[in-house]
């Protein structure tokens, strides 16, 4: 074996190398140089310094960049910091509000009248619909499957709609309900809304007294009048949550209070009996529309008021279809309207128990005095051979101021009215003033909306209207209840009302009282006297033993109410026949108080437009006060 003996001096010495290179480096060096003089590529570096003008281009970006962020950063903090925080604030703290419900209503035996319901809507809003077309026309197609609605219909009534909220369907069946509260996720844009609505009972028997309200805020009858105390104040919670939307506390800033309630003098039981029975005859006779109304003459409270033809309230605060409102609305009879406020009629001889009081207390004729009624008068004309004759509607012979009332004798009042031969009348001026006195040609006040004041005419009123003068055949119709007389039925009963009392004329009222939820009271309402002692209670007296006569006819033959003789207790009564444009055509009236003695209630009915001179009112007065005095 050979041996290399040098290594061992070799391990002796040190070397010091500054380069660490290996022999293949320096042979791969050498063939990449030649590679490269071979292919003429020169040498290289890898990295390269930047120029001074992409430097100075790179800090001018950088300034701009940092002075725009400034500006923006002083326009949210400064300039809009105010907005921002408020906004900032509203996203922290959301305001729910807390229901409260609406005051309820009463009749004067605490039957409850109108309820409280829940009613659910469903509505879209349009900034939530799909943005693509197709999305949009799936969302509608389901919408219009599950309510059962032409698709094209639902479509134009949201996109023809210039609000941002469109209602779609009120008061959805418990079916459509189950339905889309299980899908309404999938229905992006439409949403269930949850209302409160009135719910009236026998909604059509009392509309025109407690009238309605409606979700869109229209309102009438004692809904109206009454809104202040039946309204209700909704609470309010107020929730805080954190950046990311979670509920940190919640505090009830404002406690809901409900609406006060309301109880009536109305006893649904007549309203309902005098419903029937009106409507009833009406049908007898041929007649299309009426009025009853019954009040206390103690109180002036409103017992009954019954206006015919009449409308389902329910259909103005749940809804209806176009078809139920146009049959309302194109109704000739026009059903919303309330004639025992508002319709004004000739009153017949209802208006002669108050000519008698006038003419008593003007000390006009003696009461016992006697007029011989041969079935009219003849007024000879001034400036020609001619005369008009004024007729009644039968002879009655000698006649007193107590058989005139309950025989209904025209001549009598005629002589005592317009003045006849030697015999004063009272004339047209203090005609005017004594039915106003009675409250003719005024509004009484009833707490109803809508009430318009009747209208007695005069002698200034028909040179304005006509451009003539005032005849005495103006008087003598005056004072028979014909000619230009236009008086409302509540004024007829409410004037009855100062009779039957003994003189004082009460405002007539609804409501009787105002109670909490817990039918505590917080307000009660007593009478309102309009007007006391303008008629000598000895006068009164006269007068209603006259009404007395028209029912026992007692010293009158032809008294025009014996009927009312068979009811349970005593009565009084005057009825009327009012004559209208057409031929042969009457307004039928009837106004009765009874007990007599001590009257507890008194009744005006009047049908409209009954052909000829049938006694349409006088059936349904006495069927009503046998009801009422047996039950």
């Amino acid at each position: 074996m050979f041996e290399f003996r040098a290594s061992k001096d070799f391990k002796k010495k040190k070397v010091s190398r500054t380069f660490d290179i290996e022999p293949q480096e320096i042979l791969l060096d050498k063939l990449a140089k030649k590679k490269e003089e071979e292919l003429g590529i020169s040498e290289r570096r890898f990295e390269v310094p930047l120029s001074k003008n992409i430097l100075y281009l790179i800090y001018i970006i950088s300034l701009i960049l940092i002075f725009l962020l400034f500006v923006r950063s002083f326009q949210l903090q400064v300039v809009r910091g105010e907005y921002f925080t408020a906004l900032s604030e509203g996203n922290k703290f959301i305001i729910y509000q807390l229901k409260a419900t609406r005051g309820v209503i009463y009749d004067k035996n605490f039957e409850q009248l109108v309820f409280n319901q829940s009613s659910f809507d469903l509505i879209c809003k349009k900034a939530d619909l799909p943005e693509e077309e197709a999305e949009r026309l799936k969302v509608f197609k389901e919408v219009s499957r599950i309510l059962n609605e032409d698709l094209e219909i639902l479509k134009e009534k949201v996109e023809e709609s210039e609000a941002p909220q469109v209602s779609i369907s009120e008061n959805l069946s418990h079916q459509e309900l189950i339905i889309l509260e299980t899908r309404i996720k999938e229905l992006p844009g439409f949403q269930i809304e949850n209302h409160t609505v009135r719910d009236y009972k026998e909604g059509a028997i009392f509309s025109h007294l407690i009238g309605y309200k409606r979700k869109t805020g229209e309102i009438t009858g004692l809904e109206q009048s009454y809104d202040s105390s039946l309204g209700e104040e909704p609470g309010e919670l107020l929730i805080e949550r954190d950046a990311m939307g979670k509920e940190i506390s919640k505090k009830i800033i404002q406690f809901p209070e409900s609406g006060q309630s309301l109880v009536l003098w109305l006893d649904s039981d007549l309203q309902r009996k005098v419903t029937e029975a009106l409507e009833k005859s009406l049908e007898i006779v041929g007649a299309k529309s009426g009025v009853a109304v019954a009040i206390d003459p103690k109180s002036g409270g409103v017992l009954a008021l019954v206006s015919v033809p009449s409308f389902n309230n329910n259909l103005f605060s749940k809804g209806m279809s176009q078809e139920e409102w146009e049959e309302i609305d194109k109704n000739p009879l026009k059903p919303i309207f309330n004639r025992a406020i508002a319709g004004g009629y000739l009153t017949g001889s209802t208006i002669k128990p108050l000519i008698a009081s006038a003419v008593l207390e003007e000390e006009i004729i003696n009461p016992n005095k006697k007029i011989n009624c041969q079935g009219l008068i003849e007024v000879k004309h001034k400036y020609d051979p001619g005369s008009t004759e004024y007729d009644d509607w039968r002879i009655h012979g000698r006649t007193d101021l107590q058989k005139a009332i309950a025989e209904s004798c025209n001549v009598y009042f005629y002589t005592v009215g317009g003045g006849y031969e030697e015999q004063e009348g009272l004339g047209p001026t203090r005609i005017k003033e004594y039915l106003e006195l009675f409250g003719w040609g005024d509004k009484t006040g009833i707490d109803l909306p809508g009430e318009i004041e009747g209208f007695v005419p005069d002698k200034e009123w028909k040179k304005r209207a006509w451009g003539e003068g005032w005849w005495d055949g103006d008087t003598y119709l005056l004072s028979i209840g014909q000619g230009y007389l236009l008086i409302t039925p509540l004024e007829v009963v409410t004037s009855f009302g100062a009779i039957a009392n003994g003189g004082r004329l009460l405002q007539p009222q609804v409501v009787q009282k105002i109670v909490d939820s817990e039918k505590n009271i917080i307000e009660e309402i007593g009478p309102q006297v309009l007007r006391e002692n303008f008629i000598d209670s000895k006068n009164l007296q006269i007068v209603r033993e006259g009404m007395r006569r028209a029912v026992t006819g007692v010293g009158s033959p032809h008294a025009s109410a014996v009927s009312l003789n068979s009811l349970p207790v005593s009565s009084a009564a005057k009825t009327g026949t009012a004559q209208t444009p057409e031929e042969d055509v009457y307004h039928n009236w009837i106004t009765v108080f009874a007990p007599y003695e001590a009257p507890e209630i008194v009744l005006t009915v009047m049908l409209e437009k009954v052909k000829g001179m049938q006694p349409a009112a006088l059936p349904v007065a006495k069927e009503v006060l046998e009801w009422y005095f047996s039950r």
